[in-house]
C-alpha cells in the first residue's frame, strides 16, 4: 500500500537531484535590473527554483497525507517560512531590504480576512450541530420510510439547497450519512447516492459567494458581487442534474424500514440559523453598500451568537433559580458548562484549525511564487498563451487533482485581464470541477472517510464519465446563458 508513495517521493528526489545540479550551472543569473524598481524576477535565480522546489515538496507531502499520517498544514507552513526567508534574503542582497516585508503583508491581509471568515462561519455551523439541528433534519429523514430512488433525489436537492449557505463538505457528511443509514448493506445504492451528494454539494457552492472557499476568494477580491454570482444558478444546476440523471439509473428498488430515531432540536437551534441567515445578509449588504471587508460583518455576527448563548445560559440558569457566575477559562472549555446555552468559546475551538492554517501556508507560499516572478510567467503563458476560454475550463480538471484553493488563489494573484463571463466561468470550473474526482474536493475526501470501504476513489471514478459531461454541460450552459457576459 506504500509502494506508490514511496516510488513517488524517490521520483521527487531524483527529481530535486537534477534541479540541484542545475543551479550550479552559470547561466542560472538574476533577470532583472534592480535599478528599474523594486520588482526582481527572480524565476531563473537559484533563490526561485529552491522556492519552487521547496513548494512542489510540500505539496507532494499534502497529497500523501493519507498515508504519511502528517497533517496537511505541516509541510505548507514549513514551505512558507522557507520561501519567504529566501525572498527577503534575495532582496536585501539586492539592496532592497524592506520590499520582501512589504509584499508579504499582502498576503498575510488577505489571510487575515480569510480567516476570520472562516472562523465564524464554522463556528455558526458547530453550533449549529452542537444544538442537533442536524441531527434532528438525519433523523426526520430516516424515519419517513422513502424507496431508495427518493432519498436519492432528496438528499442531492438537498446538498444543492444546502450548500450555498453552509459549506460543502459539513453538507456532504450530514446527507451521507443519511445515504449511509438508509441504504444499509446496499452498497450499490451507497456509492450511488455519496456520488450524487458530492456532486451537488461542490454544485451548490459555485452559485454563492458562501458556498466555497474558491467563490468566497473571488468575491472577497472584489472581481465579482455577491448578486453577480447567481448567473452561475443553472449553470450548477446543469451540471448535478446531468449525472444525477444517469446515477439515478443504478439505483436500486425497494423501500427500507423506516427507523425509529428521535432526535429534538436544543433550545435555540431554530433562531440561531436565523441569526446565520441575517449575518449573511448583513455581511453582503455592508460589503456592497459600504465596500466594507466581509470579514467584518461575520465578527459582528459571531458578537450576536455569544450574546445570544450568554442570554441563553442566563434565562436558564434563571428558570432553575441559579446565579449566573463567572466562569474560568477551564470550565469554559469543558463539556459540562453552559448546559443551557450552545458554548460558543467551545464551538471556536472546535473549527478547522488545520485546514485553515493549510490556507495560510498555501496563500503566503503561492504569494511567495507570485513575489519571485512565477504567477506571472503562469498568466503570460497559460492566459495569454492558451486564451482564458481553454485556460479557465483546464483549471477545472486541474482542481479535481489539485486542491481547488491553491489553483484559484494563483489565478487571483496573476490577475489576468477576464470580462466577467470569464471569472463566472473560472470560478465554476474551479468550485465544480473537483467532482471529477472523490480526492478533488473537501466533501469528497469526507464522505470516503465516512464510508469507508463502500464509497471509495475507485467506486467513483467509474462514474468519472457521467461527471464529467455534467461539467462540459455546465460550461455550455454557461456560455450560452451568460454570453452577454464576455
Amino acid at each position: 500500500m506504500l509502494a506508490a508513495p514511496f516510488s513517488l517521493l524517490i521520483a521527487m528526489s531524483r527529481l530535486l537531484i537534477v534541479l540541484a545540479s542545475l543551479l550550479l550551472t552559470p547561466s542560472l543569473v538574476w533577470a532583472a535590473d534592480t535599478t528599474t524598481g523594486p520588482a526582481l524576477d527572480l524565476t531563473m535565480s537559484w533563490f526561485g527554483i529552491t522556492s519552487l522546489l521547496l513548494f512542489v515538496v510540500a505539496y507532494v507531502l499534502v497529497v500523501l497525507e493519507e498515508w504519511s499520517g502528517m497533517r496537511k498544514s505541516i509541510p505548507v507552513l514549513m514551505a512558507a517560512g522557507f520561501i519567504w526567508t529566501l525572498i527577503g534574503l534575495a532582496y536585501t542582497l539586492a539592496g532592497q531590504p524592506h520590499w520582501a516585508g512589504e509584499m508579504v503583508r499582502h498576503s498575510l491581509l488577505e489571510f487575515g480576512e480569510l480567516l476570520l471568515f472562516l472562523l465564524v462561519a464554522m463556528t455558526y455551523v458547530n453550533t449549529l450541530q452542537e444544538r442537533g439541528v442536524f441531527d434532528a433534519l438525519r433523523s426526520w429523514l430516516v424515519g419517513r420510510g422513502f424507496s431508495l430512488r427518493m432519498v436519492f433525489w432528496i438528499t442531492g436537492v438537498l446538498a444543492f439547497v444546502m450548500s450555498p449557505l453552509a459549506d460543502n463538505m459539513t453538507t456532504a457528511l450530514v446527507l451521507s450519512s443519511v445515504a449511509l443509514t438508509v441504504g444499509g448493506s446496499q452498497t450499490r445504492f451507497v456509492v450511488v447516492a455519496c456520488i450524487n451528494i458530492v456532486v451537488a454539494a461542490n454544485a451548490g457552492g459555485a452559485f454563492s459567494p458562501f458556498g466555497d472557499i474558491t467563490t468566497l476568494m473571488v468575491w472577497q477580491k472584489g472581481v465579482l458581487g455577491a448578486a453577480e454570482f447567481m448567473a452561475l444558478l443553472l449553470p450548477a444546476f446543469v451540471n448535478w442534474i446531468v449525472p444525477a440523471v444517469i446515477l439515478s439509473f443504478a439505483v436500486p428498488g425497494g423501500r427500507p424500514e423506516a427507523l425509529s430515531e428521535s432526535v429534538e432540536v436544543k433550545r435555540g437551534g431554530y433562531i440561531i440559523i436565523g441569526m446565520f441567515v441575517v449575518t449573511v445578509a448583513v455581511t453582503v449588504t455592508m460589503h456592497t453598500a459600504f465596500h466594507l471587508p466581509p470579514a467584518l460583518g461575520m465578527m459582528g455576527g459571531l458578537g450576536l451568537l455569544k450574546l445570544y448563548g450568554w442570554y441563553l445560559n442566563w434565562s436558564g440558569l434563571r428558570r432553575q433559580g441559579q446565579p449566573m457566575t463567572f466562569v474560568s477559562h477551564d470550565e469554559m472549555m469543558s463539556d459540562h458548562t453552559e448546559p443551557h446555552a450552545p458554548n460558543t468559546f467551545r464551538e471556536v475551538a472546535r473549527a478547522e484549525w488545520d485546514t485553515l492554517l493549510f490556507f495560510y501556508g498555501i496563500i503566503v507560499c503561492v504569494g511567495g511564487l507570485g513575489a519571485l516572478g512565477y504567477l506571472a510567467v503562469g498568466s503570460q503563458f497559460i492566459y495569454e498563451g492558451l486564451g482564458p476560454m481553454t485556460a479557465n475550463i483546464l483549471v477545472g480538471v486541474a482542481s479535481a487533482i489539485i486542491d481547488n484553493i491553491p489553483v484559484m488563489y494563483a489565478v487571483l494573484s496573476m490577475d489576468p485581464v477576464m470580462s466577467d463571463g470569464h471569472w463566472l466561468l473560472v470560478t465554476l470550473t474551479a468550485g465544480v470541477g473537483g467532482s471529477l474526482l472523490s480526492i478533488g474536493s473537501a466533501a469528497g475526501v469526507a464522505v470516503m472517510g465516512q464510508a469507508h470501504g463502500r464509497y471509495t476513489f475507485f467506486s467513483h471514478l467509474r462514474w468519472s464519465w457521467a461527471i464529467a459531461l455534467g461539467y462540459a454541460a455546465g460550461i455550455a450552459t454557461h456560455l450560452w446563458l451568460n454570453q452577454g457576459l464576455f
